[in-house]
């Protein structure tokens, strides 16, 4: 899969990571000194998990210069959203699925008012982890998890194909019966 992660901190830099390490190409969308940082050394992961160091194949400011991929990563706050809708456009193509990892119940509801409800997945991902400095993320505790599915509750071919890329990745991943419940 082409995975980017747009936000890549704490949480999406740790899963953009762990999938980069299976096998999955993935690129970040960053900025400033930790794009720079993430540039020149890669993301460095201190993980009770393990560390690591991820190179991702693009590291940029501009969404275009990855182009469409099968899956964005949204690792931006919650009041980034809807101005992160706008600026993921260019790596949205006809399959591409959009996995929003927020705190809160309205990222995705936010993404499908501005991309349409087909790009965008319901998600939910958790770890304790935060950026310890630019292109360094330190992962303190809990078992990494996340749970996703289709806004309209049905599995997919592409839910089916990311749980199988996050399970590979080692990353506890779960498309529930109903992820608005789980939600």
């Amino acid at each position: 899969m082409r995975i980017a992660v747009f936000g890549p901190g704490g949480i999406g830099g740790y899963l953009g990571g762990r999938l980069a390490q299976s096998g999955q190409e993935v690129a970040v969308v960053a900025r400033g000194e930790h794009l720079e940082a993430i540039r020149q050394h890669g993301l460095r992961v201190d993980s009770i998990n393990g560390d690591f160091v991820f190179n991702p194949s693009i590291a940029t400011n501009e969404p275009a210069e990855i182009g469409p991929v099968d899956v964005v990563i949204l690792g931006v706050k919650a009041w980034h959203v809807s101005e992160a809708a706008q600026a993921i456009r260019p790596m949205i193509g006809k399959e591409t699925c959009v996995f929003p990892i927020q705190n809160g119940v309205e990222a995705h509801s936010q993404l499908a008012a501005v991309l349409g409800e087909a790009a965008v997945l319901v998600g939910i991902g958790g770890l304790v982890s935060f950026i310890e400095g630019p292109g360094h993320i330190r992962h303190t505790a809990a078992e990494p998890y996340v749970k996703f599915g289709e806004m309209d509750g049905q599995t997919s071919p592409r839910t089916e194909r990311l749980l199988e890329a996050f399970v590979r990745a080692g990353v506890q991943a779960e498309i529930p019966l109903s992820i608005h419940a789980a939600l």
